[in-house]
């Protein structure tokens, strides 16, 4: 478990990030959610120790971040970053996946084991020898999860792990997520892709200002007046609701709703 303790964040200059936010985060897929400036990649980078608290705690499996290193906290909670592009710097594939692993000193039969897991956790097996920069928008999203994966981290923070990706990268991306939640990891979501909530989140934190303004489920987040937060309902949220349907995960959950009415 991770537990967010009344944590304040104050830049230099003054400038107040975080207000007194307090959550837990478990073994599910949380959304952390709100406009540009809320506070959520100030949020997500202290649960690795990138930064730590002007005031309050963080405590990730008993361990307060406040006495642990990036290293010691990098390999329980990963981080991927908004620009995979940022975190490669070898000439191919299975190098960049090997890096992590290999800075913890592992053997070079471990360092391998884990590379092939984690390139197989993310359906990239096959291009250990490509670049890097090479690969399509989603393979490099995938490829930056394998680099995090290969440190057997049990937490993972995804920044905006679908923008600027076409329908087919993107679906790709969500279907990873899917099967790492399977698989027992705990993800955070820090996403402006109201539809990525809809389709996979099971509890939504909203931030607004470096308030916690809302933490609750799925449902109970797409009832509030998102305009207030400077956020929209997804298109298909919005049909459903406005035939009567009501809160819908998918487009197949959609015409099987529909469906349903039409046999009744």
């Amino acid at each position: 478990m991770i537990e967010v303790r009344n944590l304040w964040h104050i830049y230099e200059g003054r400038k107040i990030a975080l207000r007194d936010v307090s959550l837990t985060i478990e073994n599910e897929i949380l959304a952390l959610v709100g406009p540009n400036g809320s506070g959520k990649t100030t949020l997500a980078k202290h649960l690795n120790g990138l930064l730590k608290p002007t005031k309050g705690e963080i405590i990730v499996d008993g361990i307060n971040t406040k006495e642990a290193s990036v290293a010691e906290l990098s390999r329980i909670v990963g981080y991927v970053f908004q620009n995979p592009e940022h975190m490669f710097f070898e000439e191919n594939v299975f190098k960049e996946v090997a890096f992590g692993p290999k800075n913890l000193g592992l053997s070079k039969e471990e360092i391998e084991e884990r590379v092939r897991w984690a390139l197989k956790s993310v359906n990239l097996e096959g291009y250990e020898d490509r670049s890097p920069y090479s690969l399509s928008g989603g393979e490099k999203q995938r490829l930056a999860i394998a680099c995090v994966l290969a440190m057997k981290p049990k937490y993972l923070i995804l920044d905006e792990p679908t923008t600027g990706l076409d329908e087919k990268s993107a679906e790709s991306v969500k279907e990873v997520i899917r099967k790492l939640r399977r698989e027992g990891h705990g993800i955070m979501l820090i996403t402006h892709d109201m539809e990525l909530v809809l389709e996979l989140a099971e509890r939504v934190v909203l931030l607004y200002d470096g308030t916690k303004v809302f933490d609750g489920s799925v449902d109970e987040f797409f009832r509030l007046n998102l305009r207030n937060y400077d956020l929209e309902k997804p298109e298909l949220l919005r049909i459903s609701e406005s035939l009567g349907i009501g809160l819908v995960r998918s487009v197949d959950e959609f015409v099987n709703s529909l469906l349903e009415r039409v046999r009744t």
